[in-house]
């Protein structure tokens, strides 16, 4: 999910080979800017842990008052094999501006498209798509986008709370062009996650 010019990068990776993470069958939140809920994130998994695809569905308005100033919509299909990030495709519309990704991994490198450019990035750079923890320290690209992420991932491990007031097990830091902090449970599962966007503004993720 990106908010474009009020940007935040919304969006999982792998280094190499990772230990499959016990996922759930779905995951839902809700959307918040500076405390006004604006839209709603899901993922469903299918497959095995280790082998996982992934559905995205991302709605978002902001309004001020009453008037619809912001729109946004983003679909994803992401791929796992063995551990490893396979391929994702997405469709963004931001409002009323289209764009697609496209990336697919192979023995050398993971090739991503996006409009008429294309990018040859190493072997183990995957989407930023929060959802996998074990991901979260190596290169990324941005799944809306397609354009590779100059940030950096700090994990921490200790007595942690969410921003919706649940104990997390792990929390990851992202630094660099993009605020972000992601928190995770015992079994490696999403739990929340805060922003900072380009305005200033806030935007928090809290389980439903």
């Amino acid at each position: 999910m990106t908010l474009h010019r009020r940007s935040f990068l919304a969006a999982g990776l792998a280094l190499t080979a990772t230990p499959a993470l016990a996922l759930p069958r779905s995951l839902a939140f809700s959307v918040e800017r500076d405390g006004v809920k604006i839209g709603e994130h899901r993922m469903s998994f299918s497959g095995d842990d280790a082998s996982p695809t992934v559905t995205t569905e991302v709605e978002m308005l902001v309004k001020i008052g009453a008037v619809p100033i912001y729109r946004y919509r983003h679909q994803a299909t992401e791929r796992w094999r063995g551990g490893r990030f396979a391929s994702l495709s997405t469709i963004t519309d931001a409002n009323g501006r289209r764009r697609t990704v496209e990336a697919v991994r192979e023995a050398d490198a993971v090739n991503i498209a996006y409009g008429k450019k294309r990018i040859t990035a190493a072997p183990t750079t995957a989407p930023l798509t929060h959802w996998n923890p074990q991901a979260l320290s190596g290169p990324l690209f941005n799944p809306q986008e397609g354009k590779l992420l100059s940030v950096t991932g700090r994990r921490r491990q200790d007595s942690l709370i969410t921003p919706d007031g649940r104990r997390a097990a792990v929390l990851w830091s992202l630094r660099g062009e993009a605020e972000i902090d992601d928190w995770y449970d015992a079994d490696g599962a999403w739990l929340a996650l805060r922003g900072k966007l380009k305005d200033g503004s806030v935007m928090i993720y809290r389980r439903i």
